[in-house]
């Protein structure tokens, strides 16, 4: 494997709606300081790969409306590598996008594909895994996806059920899979956690720039035929008119749906790194550092009394005082404030729309 052929690319297009209201349309979770260490998760994402690849081949696909912050936050990426969508059209056509451009410059190219907004504790072990991925996507048409080793029977996942009754020859870490599962409830997250060969989806793939156009081609035609058109127009000064004019035609679907359940070649590499997608307050609560009464405090001030299992994100007030609460979310941004209960966050969608 040629190091200089690897490319990571960030998907940085969401709006992190259940992170409310830290989290906003203008200014959405991959680009705030989630953790309060002081770099935002999408810097983070990057910190983590820079032992994977060379800085100038990383590459993010974004809305077009996140631009400037992409540019302020990460000014090392070159603006070419910055891929603007002029609209939402869920992960397959971003991923079509990125893998056209790049094998447009690298036909050599192998490439990790991760979303901006997740952690990763165990950077080191983040590294192995991944750099032995890519070696084994490096020469041949395999595509592979991280699966995360269960910990709990968690119901927001997507889970990977894998066949571990016989290794790769060529990596006896990775194995080939059976089926992808959709969120499971309670009973059945249970199962599969007590089964062993069930791993939580965690949206990150692998593979060689060939392996994925042509899996867009044959499973995707429609798509395909859209990327060929754009083509010739990467890297020139009509490039971003003709995107605008012919992404919005792509299907919205995500790659889970238009690639990994239909192709053949499909693995996954089982792996613990202490990983969250992070993608609720109680997945930041479990994540982050807690007190002695399970009180997780990110701000600059913050004082609890007799509160317990809460989580307190007030970044923005010089002093927050909370007493008395057991299992709550308090959330302070830009003059809005929410106190919900831990337990009924699954409303806060519901609560920002009025």
């Amino acid at each position: 494997m040629n190091p200089t052929n690897n490319h990571v690319v960030i998907m940085a297009g969401g709006i992190g709606s259940r992170f409310w209201p830290m989290s906003s349309p203008e200014m959405p979770k991959q680009f705030i300081d989630v953790l309060g260490c002081g770099r935002t998760l999408i810097q983070l994402t990057v910190d983590r790969f820079k032992d994977v690849c060379l800085p100038e081949n990383i590459w993010v696909v974004t809305s077009a409306k996140y631009a400037d912050i992409v540019k302020e936050q990460l000014p090392e990426i070159s603006s070419d590598h910055i891929l603007l969508e002029p609209c939402r059209r869920n992960t397959a056509p971003c991923i079509a996008y990125v893998s056209w451009k790049i094998k447009a410059r690298n036909p050599k190219a192998n490439i990790v594909v991760t979303p901006s907004d997740h952690i990763v504790m165990n950077v080191r072990e983040f590294d192995r895994v991944v750099t032995s991925a890519m070696k084994f996507t490096a020469d041949s048409d395999a595509i592979v996806t991280l699966g995360m080793k269960a910990t709990r029977p968690e119901t927001g996942y997507g889970y990977i059920e894998a066949d571990l009754s016989m290794a790769c020859p060529s990596n006896k870490e990775i194995y080939r899979v059976d089926a992808f599962r959709e969120k499971p409830d309670l009973a059945t997250a249970e199962r599969y956690l007590q089964r062993k060969n069930y791993f939580w989806n965690a949206g990150i793939f692998v593979w060689n720039v060939n392996t994925i156009v042509n899996a867009i081609r044959v499973y995707q035609p429609v798509m395909a035929k859209i990327f060929e058109r754009l083509f010739p127009y990467f890297y020139t000064d009509k490039e971003q008119e003709m995107v605008d004019e012919l992404f919005p035609t792509c299907e919205n679907i995500s790659v889970d749906y238009a690639i990994m359940e239909k192709a053949d070649e499909i693995y996954v590499f089982p792996a613990s790194f202490g990983w969250s997608d992070l993608g609720t307050w109680g997945s930041l609560h479990e994540n982050s550092k807690h007190d002695a009464h399970h009180n997780v405090c990110i701000g600059p001030d913050i004082k609890m009394y007799e509160s317990r299992n809460c989580i307190v994100h007030t970044t923005q007030e010089k002093k927050v005082v909370v007493q008395g609460l057991d299992g709550y979310i308090v959330a302070e941004k830009n003059n809005t404030l929410l106190v919900c209960r831990l337990s009924e966050e699954q409303r806060i969608k519901e609560f920002s729309a009025e």
